[in-house]
């Protein structure tokens, strides 16, 4: 099973956007502009450590730069299995599966990032990272602290993120390492996220949710909140809106996904940064995990994929490997927005003859140049796509 994960605020850093500025699946900046009526192309290239770590800009940005990254690996014709996101990744999750648009996800993104950073403002607060101290300990400090501290993220073995008001989140660091934590660490945050500091935040975020159209999901994404896989689109409103003060379980998150496919697990961390990818290993490392932030990441990404499905040595053969010669993609004649059959949906499974129509972009219509058996869609219904990028996955006659 291969997972795309999706990093969450703290990802960010001045200039992460330059090494994708002259990629083809940059012009996502430009539609994200437009959608966030700010100047996006800024933030990614331009902006100072100080202004992108303002909460309005990393969430933004990150997001942004997320979405141009799963653009390019999906040039290649790799799709996942499932998604999950950490935090604010839960957003990019939601896009790639299919649940909401790209558009839709930047405004609820920038509407998000505005919201936690007007809550944070008016009650200020702060997150530190408990180092080496079982999940349980670290809740019970912060019970024992009896102040303003909660746990915010249980990230990886020995790895619990506290937050509240610095005056709590001292209180409760002080009673871990009483405990036998072996560090309390500040984190370079604005404010007490996923905590109930964040209430404040959720009126503003539920109403830009009630203006969203929810899709059902192509892909399964598995939810901060409870990590369980929710398949029903009608469920994800109040997932993120319980999100905003809920601890992001992203240990747990792994451990579930894991399980749920032992035999050939396989993580590929889609945005800014290798955070997630260090946590995977943390988590399982007999897992293979790998992360994509640069253009020359992709190459690394089909090298250590190659030949664990038809689809990944498909990609191999055209890197050169010559596997699986009987795979074929078709591709999109044009840039535009991507919508399936009005006569049917395709399966998995089913027989494609040459000519057939897998969908249209625009206005143009998307036919098979091949006849064979679909072995997965590519793209998914009011995903927008680019000229040449795959839409379908064929397999073709038998391997030669």
């Amino acid at each position: 099973m291969l997972t795309f994960t999706f990093p969450g605020q703290g990802s960010q850093k001045p200039g992460m956007g330059e090494a994708w500025a002259d990629h083809p699946s940059w012009e996502l900046v430009g539609d994200a502009s437009e959608a966030a009526e700010r100047d996006v192309t800024r933030l990614l290239l331009h902006a100072d450590k100080d202004e992108l770590t303002q909460t309005r800009n990393a969430q933004l940005a990150t997001f942004t730069l997320s979405l141009v990254v799963l653009d390019a690996i999906e040039r290649l014709g790799l799709s996942p299995s499932a998604c999950a996101g950490h935090s604010l990744g839960e957003y990019s999750a939601l896009v790639a599966s299919g649940a909401i648009s790209f558009e839709d996800g930047v405004r609820l993104v920038t509407e998000r990032g505005e919201a936690m950073q007007a809550a944070a403002e008016d009650h200020p607060g702060t997150m530190a990272a408990v180092l080496g101290l079982e999940d349980d300990d670290v809740e019970a400090a912060c019970v024992r602290a009896e102040a303003e501290a909660w746990v915010a993220n249980y990230n990886a073995p020995g790895q619990v993120v506290i937050a509240g008001s610095a005056d709590g989140v001292a209180a409760a660091g002080e009673v871990a390492k009483q405990m036998g934590a072996k560090r309390v660490m500040g984190l370079p945050v604005g404010g007490a996220f996923h905590t109930p500091l964040m209430e404040p935040a959720r009126s503003r975020l539920r109403k830009a949710l009630a203006e969203v159209s929810f899709h059902s999901l192509e892909v399964p994404v598995t939810a901060n909140v409870d990590a369980r896989v929710h398949s029903s689109a009608d469920e994800w409103s109040s997932l993120l809106s319980a999100q905003l003060c809920s601890p992001v379980r992203w240990r747990q998150t792994i451990d579930a996904l894991v399980a749920s496919d032992p035999d050939s697990p396989a993580f590929v961390e889609v945005g800014p940064g290798a955070v997630l990818t260090g946590l995977v290993r943390r988590i399982a490392p007999e897992v293979r995990a790998v992360s994509v932030s640069g253009p020359d990441d992709l190459d690394t990404l089909v090298e250590s994929l190659a030949g664990a499905s038809p689809l990944q040595a498909y990609v191999a053969q055209h890197q050169g490997e010559h596997l699986y010669v009987s795979e074929r993609v078709v591709v999109s004649p044009m840039t535009g927005v991507y919508a399936k059959p009005v006569d049917g949906p395709l399966r998995t499974g089913q027989e494609i003859e040459v000519g057939q129509l897998l969908g249209t972009v625009g206005s143009s219509e998307v036919r098979s140049p091949f006849a064979g058996t679909l072995q997965g869609l590519l793209a998914v219904d009011g995903e927008r796509v680019t000229d040449g990028q795959p839409v379908a996955w064929l397999r073709c006659g038998t391997d030669r």
